[in-house]
């Protein structure tokens, strides 16, 4: 059975809408690209691949405008009345297994989850760097890693965690997301 998904255009517009930031939003839009690539990888049918898009760009729609109650106003409040179905729903509550209780277990679900942490610390990473993520390492990003005080807010064991959900090695989830955003 074929699960439909709002087009791609309808779910920018959705992000416009409610995330102003041009930093979550690029967030959200790199998380998308490697969960298109994710979902390349782990062989999902094309005709599903945009379901992992959708999960990846609006998994944080709701974080600016509703920080506490995020991912639960957009799982029940914005997204359902849209059309969007619910394996992008559960995604994105399994995203946030210490806010909602869900904890990721679908393939979508671990890639989500996998992608959305990392992501964001090796952008902070790549800002760092005069060349951005191109020549990125693996080790670099491990190394800073280490320091606690570079990007304080993300999560390291999460990160880990991600690696673990996919069945890669961090330094393995890391080199797939250097080449996708590379």
């Amino acid at each position: 059975m074929m699960i439909t998904v709002p087009d791609r255009r309808s779910s920018e517009m959705l992000l416009a809408e409610y995330v102003k930031s041009d930093n979550l939003r690029e967030h959200c839009y790199m998380v998308a690209k490697a969960m298109e690539k994710s979902a390349e990888a782990a062989g999902v049918e094309e005709s599903e691949r945009e379901l992992w898009w959708t999960a990846g760009l609006l998994h944080d729609l709701d974080w600016e405008q509703y920080p506490e109650q995020h991912p639960h106003q957009a799982t029940s409040q914005i997204l359902p009345p849209l059309g969007y179905p619910q394996i992008v729903i559960d995604a994105i509550l399994a995203h946030a297994p210490e806010r909602t209780g869900r904890e990721p277990v679908t393939s979508l679900e671990c890639n989500l989850f996998a992608c959305d942490e990392l992501s964001g610390f090796m952008k902070a990473v790549s800002l760092m760097r005069p060349n951005g993520f191109t020549d990125m390492e693996p080790k670099s990003v491990i190394k800073k890693m280490k320091d606690k005080r570079f990007a304080a807010t993300v999560s390291r064991s999460d990160i880990r965690k991600g690696a673990d959900l996919v069945n890669r090695d961090l330094a393995e989830q890391i080199s797939f997301l250097i080449e996708v955003f590379s």
